[in-house]
């Protein structure tokens, strides 16, 4: 049992405790969680990955994360504002992804929207929403929150714009996965600021 405090990982270095149950977990918290995340077609891939995770634990996107850039053509905006229904049902019956409706309709629903943005607007968009300063370092899991003002403030700008499956929960899982906050805790030896 944990206080939620960082944990010793298998090399000894002490990490947030959700990134030590698989090696999987350990490679994506120490490489890219938290990390600054650019460009439209990153960040539509983080805002979809993200809502499939919705309700599931996030090893289970990550496990299928290959799939699903399989599925959604690397997850370039121009090419899944193409897709037709045709594509939607080989989606809903493809097991390397989450094939639950809504998610997918949602995902192609959101590229046919983005697919209408200028370049650089859903990372403008999205990185407007970043804290002006950085809040203090949690020094436990208890102290990372689930949603916050810019969570919520990035969530209702985004659907306002017409996107889908982006509450203030999954804003917020955005914004850690994107590097817009970074919530490693202050021991953590991923922690950048």
């Amino acid at each position: 049992m944990t206080d939620g405090a960082a944990l010793a990982g298998p090399d000894g270095a002490l990490r947030c405790p959700w990134a030590l149950s698989t090696e999987d977990y350990v490679a994506y918290h120490d490489e890219e969680w938290g990390r600054p995340v650019h460009g439209d077609d990153a960040l539509y891939e983080r805002l979809s990955l993200e809502a499939f995770q919705s309700g599931l634990s996030w090893i289970t996107i990550l496990r299928r994360r290959e799939g699903f850039r399989a599925a959604f053509a690397g997850f370039e905006i121009a090419k899944v504002a193409l897709f037709t229904d045709a594509d939607r049902d080989r989606l809903l019956t493809d097991e390397g992804i989450i094939r639950n409706r809504a998610k997918i309709e949602a995902t192609l629903a959101n590229a046919r929207v983005l697919a209408d943005w200028a370049p650089g607007e859903l990372d403008d968009l999205i990185w407007s929403h970043a804290p002006k300063t950085p809040g203090p370092a949690p020094k436990a899991l208890g102290d990372v929150p689930a949603i916050t003002p810019e969570s919520t403030a990035l969530s209702k700008a985004l659907k306002k714009r017409g996107l889908r499956f982006v509450g203030p929960t999954t804003a917020y899982a955005l914004m850690q996965a994107c590097g817009l906050v970074d919530d490693h805790l202050a021991t953590c030896v991923a922690r950048q600021s």
